[in-house]
């Protein structure tokens, strides 16, 4: 019989039967391996009314305090981490070593949280009348409503949790309905560490209703959410109705560019990685690769090479495999739509481009690694994020063409160069219009820098002090000094 999990609403865990139920499936076998209590609006007005209580002593906590109880959580979740990251892998579906990646990085963000928590810093100095003194502190913003995604549900709720306790916010936290386990799972961390009750609440319920709910609550002083530009626009329209400060992390189109001077074996290595690692259900995933076309021929030779030793697998178990099944199967389905739309429009497939079949794929929602050629932009898998294994790989002939294809899009969260020439690399930097640049290297996250998008990959910053700043407002004090 599978665990029962339920919401956690201000220290309490809210498992009554009377509840509507959620099944959560394994997408590598379709089986329930879990069943979550839906949260109600009525849960929702009780997380806000304890998210209050709690911030209004929270906030008053000095900041090694803070910090100390986000370092006590992230100890216990190295402690548990081997089953933790079991259960990432029975819910999400990637293999079991990329699980432990993910909850090892969760650990190190609610520690890097819990050392910024101390340096939180405000400035003063002599008012221009002379008699005054000005001194500008920074204050947490309050209950902050917190909503991740289903590709790093743990991970990516880390990103705002850490800086919101650090800061002396409270929150009310919504995991997808996908994947809700092992975020309900690190809200357990945080109670054994000794959080006070309300601090850290988890709903589980529809966007539609919960999250929205959770965004339209007059307790909740700011938003984050991380999820697709279509629900991000929503988000947005909601939390602007009452001034709500927002931060927004969206869809990309991430364009993997190779010059003809590049380390093939590098690029390739680096393309394979980022196209295919969590099935190519990242933000930052490779979407659409562009060569230079003196060695296009070379790179997609060893491009295909390289996908063809890749190891598709229930993560569970072959735990090092490369790369599991996609979240369920309205996602394959959509991703042989983007498929067919390519070939109808002249596209070819080189590798994959189907759902795999087989003894061991048969009950789960598997899709090939896929390659495609003779691809532009008129075709939706080069001009939308398609968030599945599709590589398109096209051939450019000039520094000026390939970046001006490269931003000819309404997304702007990341893009990858690959080059020996510094003045060229730099320039690509420069004129990418994007949130994160990787040069000779495929990925553009680092904890202690700012992450985030441009145009339609969402506004505000995650990560090192740049996340913290999200959750902080100034105060300025404004002091008439006494006349000696």
């Amino acid at each position: 019989m599978p665990e029962v999990f339920g919401p956690y609403v201000n220290g309490r865990w809210l498992v009554d039967a009377g509840r509507r139920s959620l099944a959560v499936t394994n997408p590598a076998s379709g089986e329930v391996v879990g069943m979550v209590r839906e949260a109600t609006l009525e849960d929702v007005d009780v997380a806000f009314q304890a998210a209050e209580q709690a911030f209004s002593s929270w906030r008053r906590v000095s900041p090694t305090e803070r910090g100390a109880l986000l370092h006590r959580a992230a100890e216990i979740l190295e402690r548990d981490i081997e089953e933790m990251s079991r259960l990432l892998t029975l819910e999400q579906g990637k293999p079991l070593v990329d699980a432990r990646k993910e909850l090892a990085t969760t650990a190190r963000i609610l520690h890097l949280y819990a050392e910024e928590a101390t340096r939180i810093e405000g400035v003063s100095q002599r008012g221009a009348a002379g008699n005054t003194f000005s001194v500008a502190v920074r204050q947490p913003v309050g209950p902050c409503a917190l909503i991740g995604p289903w590709n790093y549900p743990v991970e990516l709720l880390a990103f705002k949790l850490g800086p919101a306790l650090a800061a002396g916010c409270s929150a009310v936290m919504k995991p997808p309905n996908e994947t809700p386990l092992t975020v309900l799972r690190l809200a357990r961390c945080f109670e054994a560490a000794g959080a006070p009750r309300g601090l850290v609440n988890v709903l589980v319920g529809a966007g539609e209703t919960i999250g929205e709910a959770m965004i339209k609550h007059p307790l909740a002083r700011k938003v984050a959410f991380t999820g697709s530009t279509a629900v991000g626009r929503r988000v947005a329209s909601l939390a602007s109705a009452a001034l709500k400060p927002t931060t927004l992390e969206l869809g990309g189109n991430a364009p993997f560019i190779v010059f003809d001077d590049a380390d093939l074996e590098l690029a390739v290595a680096g393309a394979t990685r980022r196209s295919y690692s969590n099935a190519g259900q990242i933000c930052i995933a490779v979407n659409r690769v562009y060569v230079q076309r003196r060695v296009y021929t070379e790179f997609l030779d060893a491009l295909v090479a390289r996908v063809d030793r890749l190891v598709v697998a229930d993560g569970l178990k072959v735990p090092q495999a490369d790369m599991g099944p996609v979240i369920n199967d309205r996602a394959v389905a959509e991703l042989d739509e983007r498929v067919s739309d390519a070939t109808r429009k002249g596209a070819k497939v080189i590798r994959g481009g189907r759902r795999l079949t087989g003894a061991e794929y048969q009950r789960g929602s598997f899709y090939a690694p896929t390659i495609l050629t003779g691809v532009d932009e008129g075709m939706r898998v080069m001009s939308e994020e398609s968030f599945g294994p599709i590589t398109p790989v096209a051939v450019f002939d000039t520094p000026d063409e390939v970046i001006a294809r490269a931003n000819a899009t309404g997304y702007g969260l990341a893009a990858y160069v690959y080059t020996r020439d510094l003045n060229l690399a730099l320039r690509a930097a420069e004129e990418l219009q994007c949130g994160g640049v990787g040069i000779n290297v495929n990925d553009v996250t680092e904890l202690s820098m700012p992450f985030g998008g441009w145009k339609e990959s969402g506004y505000g910053r995650e990560l090192g002090r740049y996340g913290l700043e999200n959750y902080l407002q100034w105060k300025h004090v404004r002091i008439l000094l006494p006349q000696p």
